[in-house]
């Protein structure tokens, strides 16, 4: 017993019968199958409750094709034509970049949905705020999509969005400037990170025009005049290192001088010491000692006021080389002592290492070689504590040559002296090789010389 009652059949009437079925032409053949797979996606949508044909079709297509399909039946074209544009402006970055390289393990844009969602829905609303000429809503919209992609991978796509916003914020001519300036920011904020650095100054000083005199801010309370300031502050300062590595010392210093002045309008002490800092550096390298001490001595006392210990730090060891280029040593060694007072204050090894090198060199080349010594070996043994097997390597040198300078001292002595016991002296010291030279007086009475420990270490 069926529990189930019949299903009543019926054939589409547009289908033919049997007898009248014949072999047609394979074009004529082709016609007729598509003809009857419409007619039973009609059959099957008017007389089963399931699936409709867009549905079905859904289901079949790819994620990338369903969401282009749903922009063409809204009728958002531009949006569909952006979308297809970013795809291949990704597979051309993709296949430029090559077999092994990083971007060629991601996935590509297509096969991202999550990253296809946020495409369709802000790309669609910024379409329809075109439309209607709600230019400052389809802005907002572009920088959604740009700030979506904040991650190292998307950087291209968030570059994308926000040559957008910028040509978007041409058009808006209700909010005085504000969405201009931001869009301004933005785009110094690619030039720079490209490395496009007179780019991105022209960008940060036309924000900067723009934000004069207004109280705009940011959503964390900045005022976009002060954002400005500090934009341009660490744009001039990169450009003025490139400037000294062409050793355009004159054109460095003047961008530099641009960068105090932002630091200071921007009343951001820190930044103004910075700027002092590597201000007083390029009058050093320009040759201008009594400028370079002036400028350092302004980023000491703000160090000094902020109780910044590595600025300070810092301030005190570039006053040192100032003033031992001018052979002035002996006041150089006073501000480096005090500089090594605060490394070990707030123990900094890496400073500690680079100070007491200093000091090292100093004696050495005032023929102190046994300060000289002090202060290597207090060199290796705080980079022995930052575990740094290339600064171990290299303050090991420093010592080398502080102990051979010493120990050719004492040869040298006993080489001039020319006597029995000191020629018998230097004969058992080559044999032995130890670090250290006896006072030959002590072998004076004696058949054969003692000899401290041999070291073989250097």
């Amino acid at each position: 017993m069926n529990i189930f009652p019949p299903v009543q059949m019926q054939s589409p009437k547009v289908y033919p019968g049997m007898e009248e079925m014949k072999c047609p032409s394979p074009n004529l053949a082709r016609m007729h199958l598509i003809k009857g797979k419409d007619a039973i996606d009609r059959y099957l949508a008017t007389h089963i409750k399931g699936l409709s044909k867009q549905e079905a079709a859904a289901y079949r297509n790819s994620y990338k094709k369903n969401i282009c399909i749903d922009m063409l039946r809204q009728g958002y074209h531009k949006s569909f034509a952006e979308l297809f544009t970013l795809i291949e402006k990704w597979n051309a970055l993709r296949k430029a970049s090559g077999p092994g390289s990083a971007i060629w393990l991601e996935k590509s844009l297509e096969e991202q949905p999550d990253k296809l969602d946020q495409l369709h829905y802000f790309l669609t609303r910024a379409e329809a705020a075109q439309r209607s000429e709600y230019y400052e809503e389809m802005y907002s919209n572009q920088l959604s999509l740009a700030q979506c992609f904040n991650k190292p991978e998307d950087r291209w796509l968030r570059n994308y969005f926000y040559e957008q916003c910028f040509k978007t914020a041409q058009l808006i001519k209700i909010d005085g400037g504000k969405k201009e300036a931001e869009a301004h920011s933005n785009m110094g904020l690619v030039y720079e990170e490209q490395g496009q650095f007179l780019k991105a100054m022209e960008h940060y000083e036309a924000f900067y025009q723009l934000t004069v005199g207004r109280v705009w801010k940011d959503d964390t309370g900045q005022t976009f005049n002060s954002l400005a300031c500090e934009h341009l502050w660490r744009i001039y300062t990169l450009l003025a290192d490139k400037m000294l590595e062409n050793k355009e010392h004159q054109q460095a210093i003047r961008t530099l001088i641009k960068a105090l002045e932002m630091a200071k309008e921007a009343g951001n002490r820190k930044m103004e010491g910075e700027a002092a800092y590597c201000l007083g550096l390029a009058y050093h390298l320009a040759g201008e000692e009594k400028t370079a001490i002036s400028k350092l001595m302004m980023c000491l006392e703000i160090s000094k006021v902020l109780g910044d210990f590595v600025g300070l730090g810092r301030a005190y060891q570039a006053i040192a080389q100032v003033l031992v280029s001018k052979d002035e040593v002996d006041e150089a060694i006073i501000y480096l002592e005090k500089f090594m007072n605060i490394i070990k204050r707030v123990q900094l090894s890496q400073s500690l290492v680079d100070a007491c090198t200093f000091l090292g060199n100093i004696y050495n080349q005032r023929g102190n070689y046994s300060k000289a010594c002090e202060y290597f070996n207090q060199a290796f043994s705080a980079a022995n504590a930052l575990s740094d097997l290339a600064l171990v390597n290299e303050t090991k040198v420093f010592c080398g040559i502080g102990k051979a300078h010493n120990m050719m001292m004492k040869v040298n002595s006993h080489t001039e002296a020319a006597d029995s016991v000191s020629i018998k002296y230097l004969l058992d010291w080559k044999e032995n090789r130890s670090d250290m030279c006896s006072d030959p007086s002590t072998t004076e009475n004696s058949d054969s010389v003692v000899l401290p420990e041999t070291n073989n270490d250097l």
